[in-house]
């Protein structure tokens, strides 16, 4: 099994920015894809972004030039850990940030593994 657990969320003010992570344990050797999903109030779960083991990234159009996603992948630490770096935040990006994982190399084929989540709150 694998265990996610993020950490960074919180409270900050239109314009600011926030770090998440989220640390990978357990059976890292069959994690590839890894990546953020978020859910406001009232909406569906949505992909904000993820890397593939390779390094590649994927943002979603809402996020593109104000979220960084980068990926830690340190196998002797037995870890494998996942930041995103959000700039500029909105009132929209509000949201409960969710870090997920997968097998496959690609996160929009299917979330094998989800955290429990991190909540982001961006006050006007």
């Amino acid at each position: 099994q694998v265990q996610l657990v993020e950490s960074g969320g919180g409270l900050v003010q239109a314009g600011g920015s926030l770090r998440l992570s989220c640390a990978a344990s357990g059976r890292i050797f069959s994690i590839n894809a890894m990546g953020w999903y978020r859910q406001a109030p009232g909406k569906q779960r949505e992909l904000v972004a993820f890397i593939t083991s390779g390094g590649r990234t994927n943002y979603a159009d809402s996020v593109k030039g104000r979220f960084t996603i980068s990926r830690d992948n340190a196998v002797d630490n037995a870890k494998n850990t996942i930041y995103l770096q959000m700039s500029s935040l909105k009132p929209e990006d509000t949201a409960v940030y969710y870090c997920a994982a997968a097998r496959r190399d690609n996160i929009l084929y299917g979330v094998d593994y989800w955290g429990k989540g991190t909540l982001v709150t961006v006050s006007s």
